[in-house]
């Protein structure tokens, strides 16, 4: 199960992280997107060394080695402006990368050098209430042709969700508004974790 920090500053946000790793969290992507390198690299050092082979970053690439990460993320945007060989240069450096899109076009046409790509949102948003999607997910996903790239649902996913998620023909799923948005977010997470085990 992957989980997405809050964009914006969360209360406790770093003992939260610790403990959904010793919850079992699989891999956590450090979304900030107003972060200079400085902010980031505070952010970064305050995570226990222990769990940073599992996090994956969004921006400032270039900090990536310096604290043992081995895994990048591409926005729509940064993807579009990045040439082939770029990619290939991160993935030929041991570096597993995924990306986000918002159609089943874009996902077809994805670059092998992805490992998986987010999907959403596939309900309405938490985090952004009254953004939804309109897109049948289990059509556009019946028809998939790339099964080189994990495809994993992303927005509104909470535990009764889940198991609607993976039947539509998703990979896994991503959480981010119902952690970030809780005043229980490990408690949710387990919740969630157990749904996603179980089925």
């Amino acid at each position: 199960m992957i989980v997405l920090t809050n964009p914006l500053p969360v209360i406790n946000e770093i003992d939260t992280i610790h403990s959904l790793f010793e919850n079992g969290l699989e891999l956590l992507h450090i979304r900030k997107p107003d972060f200079s390198e400085t902010e980031m690299t505070a952010f970064l050092s305050e995570i226990k060394s222990d769990f940073r082979q599992q996090l994956v970053l969004h921006s400032h690439h270039q900090l990536a080695l310096a604290f043992g990460i081995h895994r990048i993320h591409f926005t729509e945007k940064r993807r579009i402006e990045m040439a082939e060989e770029s990619l290939k240069n991160w993935k030929e450096s041991g570096f597993k990368l995924s990306t986000s899109i918002h159609n089943m076009i874009d996902f077809e046409q994805l670059s092998n050098v992805f490992d998986y790509a987010f999907f959403g949102p596939v309900f309405e948003s938490i985090s952004k209430p009254n953004y939804a999607s309109d897109i049948d997910f289990e059509k556009e996903l019946h028809h998939r042709k790339n099964n080189k790239t994990a495809i994993i649902a992303l927005g509104g996913i909470t535990a009764d969700k889940i198991k609607t998620a993976l039947e539509y023909g998703f990979d896994d799923v991503a959480l981010l508004g119902t952690l970030w948005n809780s005043n229980h977010p490990i408690e949710n997470f387990i919740l969630c974790q157990k749904t996603g085990l179980s089925y």
